[in-house]
């Protein structure tokens, strides 16, 4: 048996708690119609929001929104919202880290779910399955960083000009 020191640094743990849908909606305004054949191909929409929040020490909620539409000449043909969540515990992971696990790595885990979820309810709803294209969550983070500083410089500007 091996003693180790109280402040030895703590192993890494990512783990997946629990996943679950938060919340989820179909809407076919336009049925039956919106099911005959078209005679030109939609333009859909799609959306992306993540969410993240600190539940307790160890435990975070990491939540992926995603609206979709499909259009034919400003008629709707569908609409359909997802809030996709996950549980994960993390221990053991430097503080600067756990952001982006939570905007990168998390959403990663979560989006092949959300994916299916998406592509059942179109289909259920009478259309073909709508198969989100894979979503380079690292791009994302740092587009949100880089609004960030933005957002912040901005700001510093402002009270520069207001003093």
């Amino acid at each position: 048996m091996t003693d180790t020191p109280e402040n030895a640094p703590q192993a890494a743990r990512f783990q997946v708690t629990g996943q679950y849908v938060k919340d989820l909606s179909f809407e076919n305004p336009s049925a039956p119609n919106s099911l005959m054949a078209l005679e030109e191909k939609p333009n859909i929409n799609v959306n992306i929001d993540l969410n993240a929040q600190k539940l307790r020490d160890d435990l975070f909620e990491v939540a992926i929104k995603i609206s979709a539409s499909a259009l034919v000449k400003d008629k709707k043909l569908f609409v359909t919202e997802l809030e996709y969540a996950g549980l994960f515990t993390i221990t053991g992971v430097p503080d600067d880290r756990i952001e982006p696990l939570l905007f990168v790595d998390c959403p990663f885990v979560l989006f092949p779910y959300a994916r299916r979820i998406i592509s059942d309810v179109t289909r259920d709803g009478g259309f073909p399955p709508l198969l989100l294209e894979p979503i380079d969550f690292f791009t994302l983070y740092k587009s949100r960083l880089e609004a960030r500083a933005k957002a912040q410089g901005s700001a510093e500007a402002k009270n520069e000009t207001v003093q």
